[in-house]
């Protein structure tokens, strides 16, 4: 595999995702060793050449001995396109750039919420763009709201089957619930903490989706997929707790968290 020399990417320390992939480009060669550094720890040469708050919002990929800077997602499509050239057609179709783009604003501006990390120090963070949240906000809802829907039908024998929209309710209004607590609570992570609910909804949501794969090839007895439930729902309040703390926000979001959903399921119950 091709490395590309004489330029240095830099990532974001406090992004476990940023660090991952840049890492794997010096792991298989894409990148020399010296090719990755963070921005938090930017070299002084390379601070005049480059625009520092786009580089938080976008990867730069700096060539040290012309001086260009490339972001986002054309610096992951230079190092791929330089080891791997059968690659270069498609990185300059213009439709798949434009998509690319998109989908890297998503994941680059929601990162934080995605996978957080503890803030180590000040400095430069990621812009707020309202846009990505929100639209991030609606993907996750549809997509939890839709695997809950499909694995409520293995728990008919616990709790009844409710009508097709009945789970993009209860999650939907979720959100509305939590987001009127944590306004009144600590309006400033507002979107911070709704970004982190959901990153959790969806996450066991998607890890629900490999009881509904067993579901498919596997004869399992119907408590099997309520234990399987339970235990995903408990990983959940875990992980609900590690991020409140990890935004100073104590008890009472997870206190009311679990308190929603335990009304919600008495409801259910009541009025089967």
């Amino acid at each position: 595999m091709k490395t590309l020399s004489n330029h240095l990417i830099l990532f974001d320390e406090e992004c476990p995702m940023c660090m991952g992939y840049t890492q794997l480009f010096v792991k298989t060669g894409m990148l020399n060793q010296e090719g990755r550094v963070s921005y938090q720890k930017m070299p002084a040469e390379v601070c005049p050449i480059i625009d520092r708050q786009r580089a938080v919002n976008e990867i730069a990929l700096v060539n040290i001995q012309n001086g260009e800077v490339t972001y986002g997602i054309k610096s992951i499509f230079k190092v791929i396109g330089h080891s791997l050239p059968f690659f270069k057609p498609l990185f300059t179709f213009s439709p798949f750039i434009w998509l690319m783009e998109k989908f890297y604003a998503f994941i680059s501006y929601n990162r934080k919420v995605i996978i957080p990390a503890a803030i180590k120090k000040e400095g430069l963070q990621p812009s707020f763009k309202l846009s990505y949240r929100l639209i991030y906000l609606l993907v996750t809802w549809l997509v939890t709201a839709y695997i809950l829907t499909a694995y409520a039908a293995l728990l008919t024998d616990f709790v009844p089957l409710g009508g097709r929209y009945r789970e993009y309710i209860i999650c939907g209004a979720q959100i509305a619930f939590q987001g009127l607590i944590i306004f009144f609570y600590k309006r400033e992570k507002f979107w911070d903490y709704l970004g982190n609910m959901m990153s959790i909804s969806c996450a066991g949501a998607l890890l629900l989706g490999i009881g509904l794969l067993a579901a498919k090839i596997l004869t399992l007895p119907a408590i099997s997929f309520l234990f399987y439930f339970m235990v995903i729902a408990g990983l959940m309040l875990l992980e609900h707790l590690r991020r409140s703390k990890l935004l100073a926000l104590g008890f009472l979001l997870s206190i009311t968290w679990v308190i929603y959903r335990l009304v919600v399921l008495g409801l259910i119950l009541v009025f089967k």
